[in-house]
């Protein structure tokens, strides 16, 4: 339904007329000893209500006139002291919180004590029964920030027989791609799932990052454009060589006539302050995400299909959210990648948490002047469980870095069939050598699980017209009223000069 105008003034100043009582309470959460930030604790102040901790112990949470803070908010991180803190102590900049050694005997009574290679036997055979495949809404807030790094770009310019693709030109491509990027996103949302499909409900979005080295790309190949249409006959076949191979293409297939009305259009969409396609864009990280949880097929962390190729070792037991768990170290036996600690519940055999970092490139290729490693993949998961005894993923913070390089001759020929004498009328010559080192860092909190049917899943429709707000630099006002994770400190201080 669509409102006049005056009903939606009359409710503007209706709404900003009341007023809201709520109280914000922050802190940062430190080790006692080192003085250090304690990444990634819960905060729990109200049953079913808590937050994360950001990688620096970070951590704000909103309290609503509707919701009581209890006597004691309790602190908890693995390998620390469960705290209880009142409300009077939230309100410090600094919380201090004990370090905890793992318990290596004499605290868990068992009826049988198990081999480390029998506590692993049992987890594995216990997948089936552990791993959640019931509809499930979980209300989430994901961080993606993205890091590129161009640590080396030489065009080697050789020859060019147009004058206006001279050597200043090529320089100035080089120059205007931006050495080292930033993109952050940010969002809240439900998201539900099933064992087949994803749906995302956006609730609020932000992307921080510099348009302007967008802009700076595009006009270069507009630039390019308008250059090669002045110069090129419209009948003519651009030949493409690179070392060995070459490649002919034809030149209305790479150069196309764009109208008025076209460039109008792209100018408007560069220009906007959102970025479409949010609600896919979101299934995507999902389906990445779920994809290298440590039980899935195609995990890169191969620690469940290759058991053999790792040692175990019981470090000791501990404790997560009042349950007892096996502390067990692995490390590579062979030709394996990776090394970690697991969380095994004492009781069901579930894994609660895994920590683990690769060890070793996890790819190395080589071809031809092309270069491509995947050099990091680091991260946390921990699990929790539902009301039907299985587990969902609750919280990921996952590392994944990659290392390309092109060191390549390349031949751009222009020839054409129908002018007489020789068919080659122009080239450009170039000796490429492009190095670029990327980390994408993902870090996602689950706040609720909430078991859903099929009929409740295939019932929600999804609304894609949703988009991420831009924000030039970081506004701490955007998520006033919101509980999220809180900020490091790279991204606020992020501003666009």
């Amino acid at each position: 339904m669509k409102w006049p105008k005056y009903r939606l003034t009359y409710l503007f100043f209706f709404l900003c007329s009341v007023p809201v009582l709520a109280q914000t309470y922050s802190s940062r959460l430190v080790d006692a000893k080192t003085g250090k930030g304690i990444p990634y604790a819960t905060v729990q102040y109200g049953k079913n209500l808590g937050v994360v901790t950001n990688e620096e112990g970070r951590f704000s949470f909103l309290l609503k006139e509707s919701e009581q803070l209890p006597d004691s908010i309790y602190v908890s991180s693995m390998g620390y002291t469960k705290t209880g803190l009142s409300p009077e102590q939230l309100q410090d900049s600094v919380v201090r919180i004990t370090p905890k050694a793992i318990a290596l005997s004499g605290v868990y009574l068992f009826d049988k004590e198990l081999s480390v290679e029998e506590i692993v036997a049992k987890m594995k055979e216990r997948l089936p029964q552990n791993v959640n495949t019931q509809p499930v809404k979980q209300r989430y807030f994901l961080r993606q920030s993205v890091f590129g790094n161009v640590q080396k770009i030489d065009m080697g310019f050789e020859k060019s027989s147009i004058a206006e693709l001279d050597k200043a030109l090529v320089d100035s491509i080089a120059d205007a791609i931006p050495r080292n990027s930033y993109h952050y996103t940010e969002t809240l949302g439900d998201f539900l799932k099933t064992n087949k499909e994803y749906k995302v409900n956006v609730l609020k979005a932000a992307e921080l990052y510099d348009k302007a080295d967008v802009n700076s790309i595009e006009d270069l190949g507009q630039r390019m454009e308008a250059i090669f249409k002045a110069n090129v006959k419209p009948d003519s076949y651009l030949k493409i060589k690179s070392g060995l191979f070459s490649q002919k293409v034809q030149l209305d297939s790479l150069i196309q006539e764009v109208d008025d009305e076209a460039a109008e259009t792209v100018e408007k969409e560069l220009q906007r302050d959102t970025i479409s396609g949010l609600v896919d864009g979101q299934k995507s990280i999902f389906d990445e995400i779920l994809g290298e949880v440590f039980y899935q097929e195609d995990s890169k962390l191969d620690l469940i299909p290759k058991t053999r190729k790792y040692k175990f070792q019981l470090a000791g037991y501990t404790d997560i959210d009042s349950t007892g768990v096996y502390v067990v170290d692995f490390f590579p036996k062979g030709g394996a990648d990776f090394k970690g600690r697991l969380y095994i519940n004492i009781e069901d055999f579930a894994v609660m948490r895994i920590d683990f970092e690769n060890l070793k490139n996890l790819r190395n290729f080589r071809l031809l002047g092309i270069y491509y490693r995947e050099t990091l993949y680091k991260g946390s998961m921990q699990f929790t469980k539902l009301p039907n005894d299985r587990y969902e993923l609750t919280f990921m913070e996952f590392n994944f870095g990659r290392w390309f390089r092109m060191d390549r001759p390349l031949d751009v020929i222009e020839k054409n069939k129908n002018v007489r004498g020789r068919r080659k009328q122009n080239e450009l010559r170039l000796n490429i050598d492009f190095q670029l080192a990327n980390r994408n860092k993902w870090e996602l909190v689950v706040f609720d699980n909430e078991l859903i049917t099929t009929s409740q899943f295939e019932a929600f429709t999804e609304d894609k017209s949703l988009e991420a707000t831009y924000l030039p630099k970081y506004d701490p006002e955007f998520w006033k009223g919101y509980n999220i994770m809180e900020p490091n400190q790279a991204i606020r201080e992020f501003s666009v000069e």
